[in-house]
């Protein structure tokens, strides 16, 4: 989706009204069917709503929040809309920002999961999907450019991209280990050179005022968003007993070796051990789901990918489409359920890939809240920022490999495929189309050639 640019909003000085827990409820509901746009495009379209159009949260609270939620694993644009909605509205405001930021995204996918599984051999749909899978890498590129055009905005944070990229692409170095190692980079930067580590990495709208705004720079913490270490357990307690009543029940159901209780345990980890968003997590499921259980092949995880970018919401919802097809094809509640299979396993592993997010944000928020000011804590954050546009860019380049040596580097290269990749490449660099015209454009010159042509 494209967004006016910034600069040439007019500053207003009208104080905004305040705004109730029903009207925000309702920017939530319908932010949950516009998201489109993967993460950059999803924070994008937030920050223009929320800070320039609608003044709810200031530039430099609005980026503050980001870069802590960057900091988390999981998906950072989800956290960032439940961060707000928490700091608004309190919990309940936290929970509804949140789960109205997946819950459409996850009736979507499911009925466009059951289509691909059902119909996917149809020469309709394997046509679609071959026009739109080189568009995919195309829309990862330029989601590696455009938080990269935010974040690195000094050499010394394009030294950081640089270096996380060689440290997870030539070195497979955890990405756990480069986060922390961008960590320590930002905490000795803020004290060495403070101006290379300011929040948003120097960006130039970090020094913007759009007008008053609700939650403006110097607007005291409100009482709900005070740290105290009381509450801090009862969120924990809370977060643990969520998590432990439904895998302790799929254990006891079914036993901890059953594909509905290992999706469960690795959906857990995937959220808790993979740092820098969607397109960071991505990696690592696909290890995991492809490589080591087999719930699916590679070609249905690039497929996933392309259904997550074509739907609002979080692009880490590909993992409903992974717990849909496994359900479904592990035919997990015999042959005259698959549906309810596919839907029950979908449902498990968004519900443990997401709980830790709110959890970190309710549990969290007010240590963070107390630290929007602070460098020192700022400082690491920003610099963890510039390390995940490197593993972005690598993420790019493995889905790159995949769509042009399907068979691997001794098959055949598939040059169409590399036309269509370039084609959507300048659409979204040099003509600024948004992502959903490209994946409608690719997936049509996708079928005909298939049906026509190839």
């Amino acid at each position: 989706m494209n967004q006016p640019d910034a600069r040439t909003i007019e500053c207003t000085d009208t104080q905004p009204q305040p705004v109730s827990f029903r009207q925000a409820f309702a920017f939530w509901f319908k932010l949950g069917f516009i998201s489109f746009g993967g993460p950059a495009g999803q924070i994008s379209l937030m920050h223009q709503e929320l800070v320039v159009n609608r003044r709810w949260i200031s530039e430099r609270r609005f980026l503050h929040a980001l870069n802590y939620c960057m900091l988390l694993p999981g998906p950072e644009a989800q956290q960032l809309a439940t961060y707000i909605g928490w700091l608004m509205q309190r919990t309940w405001g936290g929970i509804v920002a949140g789960a109205l930021f997946v819950l459409p995204s996850l009736l979507i996918l499911i009925a466009l999961s059951w289509v691909y599984i059902a119909f996917g051999n149809l020469p309709l749909v394997a046509g679609l999907f071959y026009g739109v899978k080189p568009a995919v890498t195309a829309i990862v590129a330029q989601a590696a450019y455009r938080i990269g055009s935010r974040a690195l905005k000094n050499n010394v944070l394009w030294g950081i991209a640089a270096a996380s990229f060689v440290a997870i692409f030539a070195l497979n170095i955890p990405f756990p280990t480069i986060v922390a190692g961008a960590a320590v980079i930002g905490y000795l930067g803020g004290r060495i050179a403070p101006g290379k580590f300011k929040a948003g990495g120097g960006h130039d709208k970090a020094d913007k005022s759009f007008g008053p705004a609700l939650i403006d720079d110097d607007t005291p913490t409100p009482e709900h968003a005070r740290f105290r270490w009381g509450k801090l357990v009862k969120m924990a307690v809370i977060g643990g007993v969520l998590w432990a009543v439904p895998m302790g029940l799929l254990t006891a159901a079914y036993g901890w070796h059953h594909t509905l209780t290992q999706m469960g345990w690795f959906f857990t980890k995937a959220a808790l051990l993979t740092f820098g968003g969607a397109y960071a997590v991505l990696p690592y499921v696909y290890q995991g789901a492809v490589g080591h259980y087999g719930w699916l092949t590679p070609t249905q995880m690039i497929d996933g990918l392309a259904l997550g970018e074509t739907t609002p919401g979080p692009l880490i919802m590909v993992v409903a489409f992974v717990g849909f097809v496994s359900g479904y094809v592990k035919v997990l509640f015999g042959p005259d359920s698959l549906f309810l299979a596919g839907v029950v396993a979908a449902t498990l592993v968004t519900w443990f890939t997401f709980l830790p997010s709110f959890l970190f944000i309710l549990a969290g928020g007010p240590l963070v809240e107390s630290t929007h000011g602070d460098l020192k804590f700022t400082a690491p954050l920003t610099a963890i920022t510039a390390a995940v546009v490197g593993v972005i860019l690598n993420l790019a380049l493995f889905f790159l490999y995949h769509v042009l040596w399907p068979q691997g580097f001794t098959g055949t290269f598939d040059w169409i495929s590399a036309v269509i990749a370039l084609a959507a490449a300048v659409a979204l660099f040099r003509f600024k189309r948004n992502v959903i015209e490209v994946i409608v454009a690719c997936a049509t010159v996708g079928l005909i050639l298939k049906t026509l042509i190839l």
